[in-house]
């Protein structure tokens, strides 16, 4: 019998994700919000704190299991930015497209060369809302900022962020091949091999 786990989210480009990737392990995810469970507040600075407070509330308020993504964009040119911040980089109502407006404006001086960003996921895992061992995964994918949009799949960030290996933005890979090599398919890949192994 599958044992049902609650996704500390309501971006449905997330729950969708993680969905797929938690497929082998016999969980049954639910999105918070399908049980009435508001979001959490995130005051912290850090991917890590973030996570850890979203799963811990989702648990909490659920009394199932929990899985916490706090993932985001950091431009090295930019000292990080948007950070913890990427999902409200230009404002607490802005859409994707806003942030991706705002982050280009904020970048237009920076010449080619040093674009560089990651994506960053952080994943936590709550056994229960006081489970003192957390396990903690992250998951990171080194890209650079392009200077327009290119693509239409994905959420977020993608149509601007460009993947060297694969020659194209993050918008114009399928949802599988993202999957596999984005920050957060690398996160979950931790957490199902620490789960298996029955951390």
């Amino acid at each position: 019998m599958s044992q049902k786990l609650v996704i500390a989210s309501n971006n449905q480009g997330k729950i969708a994700e993680l969905t797929d990737l938690l497929g082998p392990l016999n969980l049954q995810p639910v999105a918070q919000g399908e049980l009435g469970i508001s979001e959490a507040e995130e005051p912290a600075v850090t991917f890590v704190e973030n996570a850890i407070l979203k799963a811990r509330h989702a648990a909490r308020e659920s009394g199932l299991p929990a899985l916490a993504d706090d993932s985001g964009l950091a431009v090295d040119a930019l000292g990080g930015q948007p950070g913890v911040r990427s999902a409200r980089y230009a404002g607490e109502q802005a859409n994707d497209s806003n942030n991706i407006t705002a982050l280009l404006q904020a970048m237009a001086d920076i010449p080619e060369g040093q674009r560089s960003a990651q994506f960053h996921c952080v994943l936590v895992y709550l056994r229960h809302a006081d489970d003192p061992t957390p396990v903690i995964c992250h998951g990171r994918w080194p890209g650079t900022i392009l200077t327009a949009l290119r693509g239409d799949g994905g959420f977020g960030y993608d149509p601007v962020f460009w993947v060297e290996d694969h020659q194209c933005s993050a918008a114009e890979l399928t949802r599988e091949q993202k999957s596999r090599i984005s920050h957060r398919g690398r996160a979950l890949a931790q957490l199902i091999e620490q789960l298996r192994a029955g951390a």
